[in-house]
C-alpha cells in the first residue's frame, strides 16, 4: 500500500475512529486527544502494517491500546501524587505548634547557628532551605564533597553547642 492510500484509508475512517474514541474516553476533549495520538501512531509505525490484513482493525488496535497505556500512565501518576499528599498530611500533624517552650529551643537553636562559621553555616542554612547539594556547590563555587563534609560538620558542631551539658544551669 503506497502511502497516500494508506493516508486516504485513515483520513476515511477518521470519524469511525473519533466515535470509538469517545466511547473509551465518554469526553469529548480527551476524545479527540485520543484520535490525534492515535492517527499520529498509525502514521509513525506504518511500516509495521501488512497489506492484505484488516486496516480498520490495526487503527482499532492501536486506539485501544494508546488508550490503555495512558489509563495505566494516569493512574500511576495519581497512585505517587496520592502517596505526597499523605506524606504532606502527615507531616503537618506532626509538626506541634508553637508554644513558648518551642519559642525559646528555636531561639537556641538560631544563636548556636550564628555562631557557627560562615563556611559551614552558609551551606547548612541553603540544605535546610532545600538546595541540592550540586546547587549549593555552584552557588557557592566549591567542590560537591566540600558541601558535604561542611553540611556534616555544621551538623555536629550544632550538636555539641546544643548538648544539656553546654548549656549554663
Amino acid at each position: 500500500m503506497s502511502t497516500l492510500e494508506f493516508q486516504q484509508q485513515l483520513l476515511g475512517i477518521r470519524q469511525q475512529l473519533y466515535y470509538f474514541a469517545l466511547s473509551l474516553t465518554k469526553d469529548r476533549d480527551n476524545a479527540l486527544d485520543l484520535l490525534q495520538e492515535s492517527m499520529m501512531r498509525a502514521l509513525t509505525y506504518r511500516d509495521k502494517f501488512r497489506d492484505n490484513t484488516n486496516f480498520k482493525a490495526w487503527v482499532y488496535t492501536i486506539m485501544k491500546n494508546t488508550f490503555i497505556n495512558e489509563h495505566r500512565r494516569t493512574k500511576r501518576t495519581k497512585a505517587v501524587m496520592d502517596s505526597v499528599d499523605r506524606e504532606r498530611d502527615e507531616v503537618r500533624r506532626v509538626q506541634l505548634p508553637s508554644s513558648p517552650d518551642a519559642s525559646v529551643k528555636m531561639a537556641e537553636i538560631q544563636r548556636s547557628l550564628d555562631r557557627l562559621d560562615p563556611a559551614f553555616r552558609e551551606p547548612f542554612t541553603m540544605h535546610h532551605e532545600g538546595y541540592k547539594y550540586h546547587e549549593i556547590a555552584d552557588q557557592l563555587g566549591i567542590p560537591i564533597g566540600t558541601v558535604k563534609s561542611r553540611i556534616f560538620q555544621a551538623r555536629h558542631r550544632l550538636m555539641e553547642m546544643l548538648t544539656d551539658k553546654n548549656v549554663p544551669a
